[in-house]
């Protein structure tokens, strides 16, 4: 299989811990590394360590002065996201472009028209669509086994605070950019990415926890007709989360981490239907008794093995790659990244927070 040559914009978190880490690992046989651009000179030198062969640059304007680069992944500050993909796109490259995708729906449907006019891939990188908790989960909504999902929670909480650039506004920083792409993108999946969605209700929040002036909690409730009403939450203050995914169905409850999954349920036929009685209930003496029942219940447990940044980034890889190389149809698409983009910008435009810095 022929390999592609891949320019890394930026050597930051993203950069060289999520994407440089995929593309040194053993799961990466598709793609090499040939050129690095960093502004810092001191990882500059260790990109030329990890990555044998490539050539670094401070400016990434300088990769346009070669025609052997196949892919650039655009792993800048988040505010520059728009900008560097849309100069990389009107010099013809094929672009993965960290999320968030872009600051509003506007920019996302600029890059993918410029993506069209010029004939070349562009793909976010969502890569929580790939991980094994989420397929599976989807699977067992489509399998039944817990009856009609009514509601689904979605929590990518915890208990810690931050001072970097992903608290600050002008960064497009804050928990619903940062953060906010994966739960938000799973919350749309499982309304199917229906165009009828509605942000039924939103609240944005700086709490005492974090530095800077962006959000650290994020409430959403997205409805869609003839959906489950999905409940997101991002709380950088919440000490007691103990689940990712919550779904509350007509025949049982279902919880799961990214690494483990809980499930309690019954089966309808196994628990013979009891007729309505609407005079009080009183047990053999007469004596008002409370209506309850032992239900003849199921319970599961297990593991799951694929997380976003292994299974995830090697997944969302190999769908890159075949699209760039077959022009085979990616299954997580530019159009459902805008979407996400939507809704956070509707969230956003809903709950304006003080520009302080």
């Amino acid at each position: 299989m022929k390999k592609l040559n891949v320019a890394i914009i930026g050597q930051g978190r993203s950069g060289r811990n999520i994407h440089g880490a995929y593309f040194k690992s053993e799961k990466n046989v598709n793609y090499q590394v040939v050129a690095v651009v960093e502004w810092d000179p001191a990882r500059r030198e260790l990109a030329l360590e990890e990555y044998p062969g490539c050539q670094v640059y401070e400016d990434y304007a300088e990769l346009y002065q070669r025609d052997d680069i196949d892919l650039v992944v655009n792993s800048t500050y988040s505010n520059e996201h728009y900008a560097v993909t849309k100069d990389l796109l009107e010099h013809g490259k094929n672009v993965v472009v960290e999320k968030p995708f872009a600051r509003n729906r506007y920019e996302c449907d600029c890059l993918m028209k410029l993506a069209k006019e010029n004939n070349v891939v562009l793909a976010v990188y969502q890569n929580s669509f790939f991980a094994t908790f989420y397929e599976e989960t989807k699977k067992l909504i489509e399998k039944g086994t817990i009856g009609t999902i009514e509601q689904i929670n979605i929590r990518y909480s915890g208990f810690a605070r931050r001072w970097d650039w992903q608290t600050s506004q002008v960064r497009m920083g804050g928990n619903l950019y940062n953060t906010g792409p994966h739960p938000v993108g799973l919350a749309l999946g499982f309304l199917d990415f229906d165009p009828e969605y509605k942000v039924a209700f939103s609240k944005l929040a700086k709490t005492e926890f974090s530095s800077g002036d962006s959000d650290d909690y994020v409430k959403i409730i997205l409805t869609a007709p003839g959906k489950p009403v999905v409940d997101l939450e991002i709380n950088s203050d919440d000490a007691y989360t103990d689940y990712n995914l919550k779904l509350y169905g007509s025949r049982g409850t279902y919880k799961c981490t990214l690494t483990d999954y809980k499930m309690q349920y019954f089966v309808p036929e196994e628990n013979e239907e009891r007729p309505l009685v609407l005079d009080p209930l009183k047990d053999e003496e007469k004596m008002p008794v409370y209506c309850r029942e032992e239900l003849v219940k199921h319970e599961e447990e297990g593991k799951y093995v694929g997380g976003p940044f292994e299974k995830g980034s090697a997944d969302f890889y190999q769908m890159v790659y075949e699209k760039i190389t077959l022009d085979k149809p990616m299954s997580i698409t530019p159009e459902h990244a805008a979407m996400i983009i939507e809704v956070i910008e509707t969230v956003h435009a809903e709950n304006r927070l003080q520009l302080k810095f």
